[in-house]
């Protein structure tokens, strides 16, 4: 795992890296959760079994919203790393891909800017974040980037901020390393 790209928009510096979110030593990560929060395929269920059996507890005494529900779509919510190097696990569910006529955007845009709230009400100086909704929810890699950049980007930062962009494959490093050097000669 290495770092490749650097940006800076604002007060805040924006990285690009591919790796395992779990090993990175930053005060919070963000899990592509689902509505339960209770673990499952893909990001999530790494993040659960690399933080410990405290990790599912905490969520377990996370409130439901309503029956089954933890975290509702767009939301965010937080709970201590646990086993993590990460102080801070921040989890949000993205959109279904139901071909973007369906609020998926909208839906998508909220999941970053309530982490990013979330990390600053922590005092988080460093949040990394997966591609959230690209795996079995099916939203498309580039229209997903799009938002997550916009987002941090717009972002009004009240102190400085580190965001990590921590993609798992290559093809999808390269589209954010794409969209970010756009942005900046842009």
């Amino acid at each position: 795992m290495g770092a490749f790209g650097r940006w800076y928009t604002g007060g805040m510096k924006v990285r690009v890296i591919q790796g395992d979110i779990t090993t990175l030593p930053v005060d919070a990560i963000v899990n592509a959760a689902n509505e339960g929060m209770l673990g499952g395929g893909g990001v999530d269920g790494a993040i659960h079994r690399a933080a410990g059996r405290e990790l599912f507890e905490a969520c377990l005494r996370t409130p439901e919203v309503r029956p089954g529900v933890r975290c509702p779509t767009g939301e965010a919510r937080i709970t201590p790393g646990f086993g993590l190097p990460a102080g801070f696990v921040i989890h949000t569910v993205g959109p279904v891909w139901c071909g973007g006529s369906r609020g998926e955007a909208e839906k998508l845009a909220a999941c970053y800017r309530n982490s990013l709230e979330l990390a600053e009400k922590n005092g988080c100086r460093s949040v990394a974040f997966p591609c959230i909704s690209t795996g079995v929810y099916g939203y498309p890699v580039e229209a997903a980037a799009e938002v997550a950049v916009r987002e941090v980007r717009g972002f009004p930062a009240r102190a400085e901020l580190e965001v990590v962009f921590c993609c798992f494959s290559e093809r999808d490093r390269l589209v954010y390393e794409r969209l970010l050097r756009e942005g900046a000669a842009g």
